[in-house]
């Protein structure tokens, strides 16, 4: 046995070791539900220049958990890990992203390996994976006490120091069960919108409850060059009628690190779209290419699919199960703070509390036939009578598995300076118009 084939083996059985940390995790109910709401809390926080989600030690080790079935290893894989030494519990993540494997096979990781270090505690970025739609940058924490309990903020900077216009995501600060006293190891998930990657990233990671904030910052080049004209564009413009709504398939944007589809929907619909439900694709094998989110714009949105770049399939089939739509003359919301009524919109949605806690407004909703949504009740363009305007400072909501009425809240940043009513406009609804649906996408054009 040679010691290429051992080194193969003793990295499958590390992977295992770590697999079997996670299948042992005990995740309750009300737990998960608090991490859940804690995440979206955090995501519907109103950014100028960026929006970024937040999802928690519990959604990345149930996405561990999807890590299942007898483990093998590449030797492009292998030299992957050994790229960044003790992180096996974060690349199994990347190994449920079939197109990040494929590209880890293309040799499009970057090592970085650089350390910012003071204060008894260092942040290193260890690698990035990326090209013109997204970055995947992995990363470690040492020696930062109780940043498991408080978290810590992320800024991703520009050469000039200014923030990126960029949406990205990361998880809470969790440890594994053999790792050293206060290390962490995760990645950030990039998305460009409005820009492409710069040639310098600092990316700026920020204590939460240090009585002096504490920051550490590392700065690091990026090569664009590994993926620079790879971009492969297949035009679709295939429409589609769901609920009486007129949706167009436009194009499909192959990209190294995923497949975007953008939707657009016809301006003379009568209602506004917020989500398509259940989108995958499927190829000729049956395999389903999942979708890891979408970037919603006024007129359409860009689905986010796992990449296909390096195994074009011979045949593509887009599917769905329906979509979430309100009519467009039910989407304003009025609110009487004095009676604490609610004003139209929606039959379903019922105001079930109205108060003021330090200057904010807190509004408390309960949303008929919502069972098993995937999306929450939210709302945008908040004005009262005198047309002053006011943020969203905080929102969450609670799905129902069982019963058919969810729960949503919404915090109204100094809302106690509101006068008279509450215009609100709905910008998600978690009620699910069921209409399934089938389309071939011409991948080999």
């Amino acid at each position: 046995m040679t010691d290429k084939h051992n080194a193969f083996e003793n990295l499958e059985s590390r992977l295992q070791a770590r697999k079997n940390e996670y299948d042992a995790i005990s995740v309750p109910e009300t737990a998960a539900s608090q991490a859940v709401q804690a995440g979206i809390r955090q995501a519907s926080r109103k950014r100028k220049t960026r929006l970024r989600w937040l999802t928690s030690s519990i959604s990345a080790a149930a996405l561990v958990l999807l890590f299942t079935g007898c483990i093998r290893v590449s030797p492009a894989f292998a030299s992957f890990v050994e790229q960044l030494p003790g992180m096996e519990s974060v690349v199994s993540l990347i190994r449920q992203d079939k197109g990040l494997m494929m590209a880890i096979d293309q040799s499009l990781l970057q090592k970085v390996g650089i350390t910012d270090e003071h204060d008894g505690g260092s942040v290193t970025v260890e690698g990035i994976i990326t090209d013109e739609s997204r970055m995947v940058i992995f990363y470690k924490i040492k020696g930062i006490k109780d940043v498991e309990k408080s978290g810590f903020d992320i800024d991703l900077l520009d050469e000039n120091g200014k923030q990126l216009p960029v949406a990205f995501s990361y998880a809470s600060p969790h440890s594994d069960s053999d790792s050293e006293k206060y290390t962490y190891e995760d990645i950030i998930d990039v998305t460009f919108n409005e820009s492409l990657p710069p040639d310098h990233l600092t990316i700026a990671f920020k204590d939460r409850m240090a009585k002096t904030t504490n920051t550490w910052k590392v700065t690091f080049p990026v090569n664009r060059n590994l993926t620079k004209n790879m971009k492969k564009t297949v035009p679709v413009n295939q429409t589609i009628t769901l609920d009486g709504q007129r949706i167009t398939i436009e194009q499909a944007i192959l990209y190294p690190t995923r497949l975007v589809l953008d939707i657009k929907y016809d301006p003379d619909n009568t209602k506004k779209i917020f989500d398509i439900s259940d989108l995958r694709l499927v190829d000729e094998q049956g395999r389903a290419w999942r979708t890891d989110g979408s970037s919603i714009g006024g007129v359409g949105t860009s689905v986010f699919f796992e990449s296909m770049y390096f195994s074009i399939p011979k045949k593509l089939t887009l599917q769905g199960s329906g979509l979430s739509a309100l009519d467009k003359n039910k989407l304003i919301i009025g609110i009487d703070p004095a009676s604490k009524t609610i004003q139209g919109g929606p039959q379903g949605v019922t105001l079930l509390e109205y108060k003021i806690k330090d200057n904010d407004a807190i509004l408390h909703f309960s949303v008929e036939n919502a069972e098993n949504a995937i999306s929450g009740l939210t709302f945008t363009n908040i004005k009262d009578s005198t047309g002053k305007e006011f943020d969203v400072k905080e929102a969450g909501w609670s799905p129902s598995v069982e019963h058919l009425t969810a729960e949503a809240w919404v915090t109204i940043d100094h809302g106690s300076a509101a006068k008279g009513k509450l215009n609100m406009e709905i910008s998600s609804y978690p009620v699910q118009n069921r209409a399934p649906f089938s389309l071939d996408i011409p991948v080999n054009k």
